[in-house]
């Protein structure tokens, strides 16, 4: 691409196209962009998707339009991966957007009478079942489980299914020894990738992503048969740390320590206090 296209922003017929293009620019260019998938953009995305959420209820205009430009960007991501791997285009995607409204909208587009909305819902929603019912030749444990759940829930849910059928632990001794089995598994797995010439780039690593999600797996097992709610804990510890970071931060403020150059052991020093404080 020629320098002066560069610095004329992408110019396309529109602004998606303008972001896909941007995209395929990046994809090409920045090895970073080049690496990622799907599935790596998906944290991304959902952090971007809570973050123009934000933006709206806090009613900050140009915070908002800065938001929605970055979701903008992962929506581009996801259809230009998409493209690349053959399953489907952005003329694709518009193609079902609009399909799916105006079969939701019949009276507004001379194709029938206004019907209710919970109507045409349940109607797609039969489809869908019917449609993997067929795929699938019968209905498993797992069938009719949220889709759109967030992974900690959708393995809260997993394991509550299988479990009803019997597929469970007797106690929490089970899971908690799985828990320590998978996690020196992941040691195992990052101490491979720390050996490998591409260690600082782990997070990639297919085995290290799949031994960390083993270990998040049994932990919300042995969440479970705690009788404790994985979201709910981790929603807690989120808010401890954050309560006890700033807090450390009140602190260094009061005592002039900058925290980019403190190092770890200063660091420390200032959390075992505040947890002093909090006890």
């Amino acid at each position: 691409m020629s320098r002066p296209e560069r610095e004329h922003h992408f110019p396309g017929p529109g602004s998606l196209d303008r972001a896909l293009r941007l995209v395929r620019f990046l994809r090409r260019e920045c090895p970073w962009d080049a690496r990622q998938t799907a599935e790596s953009l998906v944290p991304h995305l959902l952090e971007e998707t809570h973050e123009v959420v934000d933006a709206i209820r806090e009613g900050d205009d140009e915070e908002l339009e800065g938001e929605l430009g970055d979701l903008l960007l992962n929506l581009a991501f996801q259809i230009v991966v998409a493209e690349e791997a053959g399953g489907l285009d952005a003329d694709s995607v518009y193609a079902r957007l609009e399909a799916k409204m105006i079969a939701r909208h019949p009276h507004l587009f001379g194709d029938g009478e206004k019907r209710p909305w919970e109507e045409i819902k349940a109607e797609e929603r039969a489809g869908k079942a019917k449609r993997r019912t067929a795929d699938s030749g019968s209905r498993g444990v797992l069938d009719g489980l949220a889709r759109g759940l967030d992974p900690l829930t959708g393995s809260y849910r997993i394991q509550q299914k299988v479990a009803a059928v019997g597929f469970d632990w007797d106690d929490h001794q089970g899971p908690a020894e799985k828990v320590a089995e998978e996690l020196e598994e992941v040691v195992a797995a990052v101490e491979r990738a720390d050996d490998d010439p591409l260690g600082p780039e782990r997070a990639d690593d297919d085995r290290v992503v799949e031994e960390v999600g083993d270990l998040l797996f049994a932990t919300v097992n042995l969440a479970r048969r705690a009788g404790v709610h994985p979201t709910t804990a981790l929603a807690r510890a989120n808010a401890k740390f954050r309560r006890r970071f700033e807090g450390l931060e009140v602190l260094a403020h009061e005592r002039g320590i900058e925290l980019s150059v403190a190092g770890l052991e200063a660091l420390d020093e200032l959390w075992d206090e505040v947890k002093r404080a909090e006890r």
